[in-house]
């Protein structure tokens, strides 16, 4: 998998992979220069992309990617703590997986356990043609 990050966002935000398994995905991401807003805190949106990434990987490892793309269909979050630097980890578990859909709830927290950020993402499992 990590192999196939190059020259993406996943690539860009120097995501990691950590476990991954039908039923759990744990990523990494530094919190830097390139993930920081202005205030120097961690950008929501960063958290974001991580969250979705997390969601997406886990759907990949869900179905046949040789008749499936797994696409975000709709994400929110909820941004609970502030981060300056460090490590922040996500860890993404399945609250429904069907045929077409699957919604994964991720957690991102700090080294500490600490909750940074909670996320819901709702996956679309589209045919290819």
């Amino acid at each position: 998998m990590q192999s196939r990050a190059g020259n993406t966002l996943i690539e860009a935000l120097e995501i990691k992979y950590v476990e991954l398994s039908l039923d759990r995905v744990v990523m990494t991401m530094p919190v830097g220069a390139k993930t920081r807003q202005p205030a120097g805190i961690l950008h929501g949106g960063a958290s974001v992309a991580l969250a979705e990434t997390a969601a997406s990987i886990a759907t990949a490892l869900n179905v046949d990617l040789t008749k499936y793309n797994p696409v975000g269909l709709e994400i929110n979050a909820n941004h609970i703590r502030s981060k300056q630097d460090g490590i922040v980890t996500a860890i993404a578990t399945p609250l429904h997986k069907g045929r077409k859909t699957m919604v994964w709830d991720i957690k991102i927290e700090d080294e500490e356990g600490k909750l940074i950020c909670i996320s819901r993402c709702t996956m679309a499992v589209i045919a290819k043609n």
